[in-house]
């Protein structure tokens, strides 16, 4: 693609014309009743640090309950820490104490928690998720299905992981055949969009990645790995490579390049990987991807999904703890300017690439939208991603507009979603997160300001 010159003054004027209609897009809370519910909810606990703390404890012990009544006892355990419960927090409390109450707590406080994990959790099985999946495409919405399970431990478990992964590639594929037409999301300049997208975790698909041992992880990864992709292929679906903790991103990193310039790969499958922003040494990486991406001849070409990262609190922690220098940025502004570099030297980079945004902060998005346009490219050339729970009002204001959206979509049981429900409501909740600005009441210069 020929570059334009773009200037700052373009750039920031454009990103306020197009934050301000993606604004105004957002659905209405009388539309979605329960969001708005929800939304308070969050803002209560993003305001008390202690309740927060509580709430989240609550929720981890949940699917190891064994009745109404445990669940009740354990609500009241936690918060009752509280040094001063909110009225609504006080009135539950005194309720569990009566024994008679308990089984009617407990099943408020279960079906609460089963609520709030299937707003972010569309389904336990691929199958009973697809009519969530359908539902998004015939609204204007692409989808990719993570099936939740992280580090497994036993090679039994990373084959179980393979086949789950195998068997949502052929549902998905199936399912989605029957979808109607959806040209936005099938087609982009360089060609056709699969339908079937699926993201994988390679730590889940072996027990052996090891910092000190990568090439053995690398290995055994790789032999479940491969069969996934040839099958992707002759699916005509889309594999992507999740990034997880820093400890295994090399390990990955190396392993997907490797087994994507095999030539039994160079014609298929559509594959793509991760790029999170918060990390310091991300533009480094990035030009370590593309330098590949420009030595192997290979189509389609590459997907990389830009994040922020969801495992900032684990990297700060683990340094701090090892007396290592932070390996992410400490300061967000930092991070949202480094995401928008990253954002430009990707639209810069096609059509070696394929480029997916995956934000709910409304400037970061206005920003990739308004870069690709002053820069010369078109709007179905970038592809904007969020989560599902987490921004479904972007998501509806995108498709709104006619722009691609696509939602990353977790599948599974409860008790495996667990760690992925808590990650997702401490990004929710964190006094520095946009979606906590936006509940707030944060006008839109001050959402849509420079970093």
């Amino acid at each position: 693609m020929t570059q334009l010159a773009v200037s700052t003054d373009q750039l920031e004027t454009e990103i306020r014309r197009i934050g301000a209609e993606l604004a105004g897009a957002f659905p209405s809370s009388a539309r979605h009743p329960m969001r708005a519910l929800d939304a308070r909810a969050l803002d209560l606990a993003a305001r008390d640090r202690e309740l927060r703390a509580a709430l989240f404890r609550f929720v981890d012990v949940v699917p190891a309950c064994r009745s109404l009544d445990d669940v009740a006892r354990h609500l009241h355990g936690f918060l009752e820490e509280l040094p001063d419960a909110p009225p609504p927090i006080a009135a539950a409390m005194r309720i569990s104490d009566v024994r008679a109450a308990r089984a009617a707590v407990g099943a408020a406080a279960a079906a609460g928690v089963k609520h709030m994990a299937h707003r972010f959790i569309v389904g336990e099985t691929p199958a009973s998720a697809s009519r969530v999946l359908r539902g998004l495409w015939e609204h204007g919405v692409a989808s990719s299905v993570d099936l939740l399970g992280e580090a497994t431990v036993t090679e039994a478990e990373a084959d179980r992981y393979a086949a789950r992964c195998a068997d949502a590639l052929e549902r998905i594929a199936t399912e989605s055949a029957r979808w109607p037409e959806r040209p936005t999301l099938e087609r982009d300049g360089l060609g056709t969009l699969p339908r079937a997208n699926v993201s994988v975790k390679i730590s889940a698909l072996t027990p052996l990645l090891r910092p000190d041992a990568p090439e053995r992880g690398k290995h055994d990864a790789a032999a479940r790995l491969r069969p996934l992709l040839g099958r992707a292929r002759d699916l005509g679906a889309h594999v992507h490579i999740d990034m997880e903790s820093l400890d295994s991103r090399e390990a990955v990193l190396e392993l997907v390049l490797e087994v994507l310039s095999e030539p039994e790969f160079s014609s298929g499958p559509s594959a793509g990987m991760v790029l999170q922003a918060y990390l310091r040494d991300s533009p480094e990486l990035l030009s370590l991807i593309l330098d590949w991406t420009r030595s192997v001849s290979r189509t389609p070409p590459l997907t990389v999904r830009l994040v922020k990262g969801a495992y900032w609190d684990h990297e700060l922690v683990e340094a701090r703890q090892q007396g290592w220098p932070a390996p992410v940025f400490e300061v967000k502004a930092d991070c949202d300017r480094n995401f928008e570099a990253l954002t430009r030297a990707l639209l810069d980079a096609r059509p070696d690439v394929r480029v997916a945004v995956a934000s709910h902060n409304l400037r970061s998005v206005s920003h990739a939208i308004a870069y690709n346009r002053l820069s010369g490219g078109d709007d179905r050339d970038l592809e904007i991603q969020v989560l599902r729970g987490l921004g479904d009002e972007l998501q509806d204001a995108l498709a709104a507009r006619g722009f691609r959206v696509r939602t990353y979509c977790p599948v599974g049981d409860l008790v495996a979603g667990m760690a992925y429900l808590v990650r997702r409501l401490l990004e929710n909740t964190s006094n520095e997160s946009f979606l906590h600005e936006q509940a707030t009441g944060a006008g839109l210069e001050e959402l849509l300001a420079a970093p």
